[in-house]
């Protein structure tokens, strides 16, 4: 290792102890949607799409990613309520911050992508024309403790092995 790299990864250990010093957590949560949830309300949006999510009414939501997210938020100690509407509305939830997180059978190959933030794939779907993708879910960009909270939760749901 040449002496420049070598400084370099001692100035970031020294930033990485200061900022540990100062109370600083990272991955961090700029809005506090992590905490927000913990012992509360998971905010959850969906929108249907057969074997994925399903909806019957206003509230009443099932399928498998329905599931995870209540499995999720029984780890956090959370209730969920959700809120069912098509995926720009539910997307225009998460930068609001009305949500804190939207299932609807979503692909990695999603448009959203820029107005949110997307979990790495959890799990593949084939889909009705044979092709085979890798599902993900939206959270509020920049809510980096809840992904990585909501990532390590689906890991450990799906059976991936880290």
């Amino acid at each position: 290792m040449n002496r420049k790299c070598g400084a370099r990864t001692a100035a970031a250990v020294a930033a990485l102890f200061l900022l540990t010093g100062c109370g600083v957590h990272i991955p961090a949560d700029p809005d506090g949607t992590l905490d927000a949830v913990r012992d509360a309300t998971l905010h959850a949006g969906a929108s249907p799409n057969p074997g994925f999510i399903e909806v019957d009414g206003e509230r009443t939501v099932s399928g498998p990613e329905a599931d995870a997210i209540e499995a999720f938020a029984d780890t956090l100690g959370a209730r969920v309520e959700w809120t069912v509407g098509s995926e720009e509305a539910l997307v225009r939830g998460l930068e609001n911050g009305a949500l804190d997180i939207v299932a609807a059978g979503l692909t990695d190959e999603t448009p959203w992508s820029e107005q949110a933030g997307m979990t790495r794939p959890y799990a593949e779907a084939v889909l009705e024309d044979g092709s085979v993708h890798k599902l993900v879910m939206l959270v509020p960009i920049g809510e980096n403790a809840f992904l990585s909270e909501l990532e390590g939760f689906l890991a450990a749901y799906t059976g991936e092995t880290r």
